[in-house]
């Protein structure tokens, strides 16, 4: 609400006002609105309608201007009174504050008061009571229609504040940034966009709430390059879009542009406060630079159960199982209760490096010690962590048991375990299930035949292809990304869109070439497709990360590390090739694909092939 003649917050003269008015037999309008003004702009508005009801009923001429009663229905706004009864005997006084509005006629005449009436409403939640007074309204200025958008918004009625915008024939920034937000938060991007595009005169709100679209939309390719053109425009970036650009970066694996969120903070002496701090751990941690997420960690002050989580998280998905513990340990020893999100990291954690014993004790703590009910999460990494280390019977048996359905990431965690341990029984139950609850994917398919393949079982193959083509499954494509002078580039496998790609293909087949003189063999079981040998080889080779590999090794200078990070789990024959590359090479080389981070150095893997 506009302030007419605002005043600073409470000051000692204004609570002795205060007492002068209690005590006082004939109350004097201005020392009242003196002191209700004094208490509103304190962010006291309770205060300010005691105030006032302790004096109404000896002088009700104290509403009897209008300035009074907009003081009173900006009061009812702050504390949300209009949904409350001020008396148990008597109707709400937001409702009596209205009646008296109605009566004296300021509720048509006086701008400040239909204002103040709207934004009562509408911050109690009556959103329909606020239409009504906004449509009884005479004349509408920009700061009336933006309390009706802003109650709209905030009821997630976008389509409605849409229709009050459309109405306006005068609009200010916060007119656009409400309509950007409105649809931004309801994920209806294109549109935000669209609204976007047409403000003139953007601030940081703006900014901050588009890129904030983009990156909770998992459209993060777009929410970097608006950041790009926001830094360009030299608009001053908040905490919000930063941590929104951060989560931009987690998600493409962007560390050269994360970092530099990071020094702008360090550099303009930015507060980092628990959620600025938690987005540069996680950022870092999804980037695949441990040792910096680390960092940032420990030179946090503050730190919140999401902190230690996403940190514990970091460790575990790097392979790093029994540092993610020790700091579980620490995390316990410092009084923090751990939540969901902290028990999924630690039972990745002992996923990733095998530790079935301490994932049972854990996994029977959650519950038994801290209170936290494991939910569907919890049993599949279970799963995955009793199917990995060879227990395929219990994992089968932990699924029986469980106190829900289970759903198709606990079958292909399953699923997984067999392929790793050879277990074609237990794979064909777990795919039929697969079958009927994610028919489409393609993953499943793919493991199944590798099971057969395994097995020797090349009938199992050859069906598992023929359902391929009946079923018409599509594969998803695999898409690879490194990232180079602050750009993303990303590859699909046989990708030729790229710029350079002629340079990417001869670096590729020289990469290959060195690859097979130092004992690489391709797996060309794993390709499902009915072709020759020779086109199998050829389709390995151009796998998405062998591509976004070559572009590395063509682009960054000799012995620096590559950083690659992939949509889907990375196969065998890449896992086994970038092995040989980092020997090969010279190069470090951190790859991030669906499931976990693998490190790459002088030919062998972090994960020790336990993936």
């Amino acid at each position: 609400m506009r302030a007419r003649g605002a005043t600073a917050a409470v000051r000692p003269e204004h609570l002795a006002a205060h007492a002068r008015l209690v005590k006082s037999a004939d109350a004097d309008a201005f020392l009242v609105t003196t002191v209700m003004r004094a208490y509103l702009r304190a962010s006291l508005p309770l205060q300010a309608l005691l105030v006032l009801r302790g004096l109404l009923p000896r002088a009700p001429r104290l509403l009897a201007n209008s300035f009074s009663l907009s003081l009173a229905l900006q009061a009812c706004a702050a504390s949300a009174a209009a949904a409350l009864p001020s008396r148990a005997a008597t109707p709400p006084l937001g409702a009596s504050l209205h009646a008296r509005a109605l009566k004296s006629g300021f509720a048509a005449a006086d701008i400040f008061v239909r204002t103040a009436l709207v934004e009562m409403y509408a911050k109690a939640g009556r959103a329909e009571l606020a239409r009504a007074a906004f449509d009884e309204a005479p004349r509408r200025d920009v700061f009336l229609c933006n309390v009706m958008l802003a109650a709209y918004v905030s009821r997630g009625e976008v389509a409605e504040a849409r229709t009050v915008f459309d109405g306006m024939r005068d609009r200010d920034l916060v007119s656009w940034n409400t309509m950007i937000h409105g649809y931004a938060v309801s994920g209806d991007v294109g549109m935000a966009r669209e609204i976007f595009d047409g403000t003139t005169d953007r601030d940081a709100f703006s900014w901050s709430s588009m890129i904030s679209a983009y990156a909770k939309g998992r459209r993060s390719k777009e929410a970097l390059e608006l950041w790009r053109e926001m830094r360009v425009e030299g608009v001053a970036p908040d905490c919000i879009t930063m941590v929104s650009v951060l989560s931009a970066c987690s998600d493409m694996g962007a560390l050269a542009i994360g970092a530099e969120v990071h020094r702008f903070v360090e550099s303009n002496r930015v507060e980092v406060d628990v959620k600025l701090g938690t987005a540069l751990v996680d950022m870092y941690a999804k980037c695949g630079d441990i040792d910096n997420s680390l960092k940032v960690f420990r030179a946090m002050p503050v730190k919140d159960v999401l902190t230690w989580s996403s940190t514990i998280i970091g460790l575990a998905n790097h392979g790093l199982g029994h540092d993610a513990l020790s700091l579980f340990s620490e995390m316990i020893s410092e009084g923090l209760q751990p939540n969901e999100i902290t028990f999924i990291g630690v039972l990745i954690a002992c996923t990733h490096v095998g530790l079935v014993s301490d994932g049972k004790k854990y996994f029977s703590s959650m519950s038994d010690i801290h209170g936290v009910a494991p939910r569907i999460e919890h049993y599949g990494c279970m799963v995955d962590l009793l199917g990995r280390a060879g227990h395929v019977d219990e994992a089968m048996e932990l699924i029986r048991s469980m106190p829900f359905e289970p759903d198709a990431v606990i079958w292909r965690a399953l699923l997984g375990a067999c392929r790793i341990h050879k277990n074609v029984e237990i794979a064909e139950e777990a795919m039929a299930r697969l079958r009927v609850l994610d028919p489409l994917a393609d993953g499943h398919y793919v493991l199944l035949s590798n099971i057969y393949a395994q097995a020797n079982s090349w009938e199992g193959v050859a069906e598992m292809r023929k359902t391929i083509r009946r079923e018409n499954i599509q594969r998803i494509p695999g898409r690879s990304s490194i990232e180079w002078e602050n750009t993303v580039h990303e590859f699909v496998s046989g990708d030729r869109s790229h710029p350079r790609f002629g340079e990417i293909y001869k670096m590729l087949e020289e990469m290959m070439d060195r690859l097979r003189q130092a004992g690489y063999r391709p797996m060309t079981s794993l390709v499902l497709q009915d072709i020759d040998e020779q086109s199998k080889t050829q389709a390995l080779a151009e796998h998405s990360e062998k591509l976004a590999i070559a572009f590395g090794l063509l682009a960054t200078p000799a012995r620096s590390t590559l950083r690659i990070t992939k949509n889907l789990r990375a196969c065998e024959d890449c896992h086994s090739a970038i092995k040989l590359i980092s020997l090969v090479y010279g190069r470090m080389l951190v790859v991030r694909d669906r499931n976990r981070f693998h490190h790459f150095s002088e030919g062998q893997c972090s994960c020790k092939d336990y993936w």
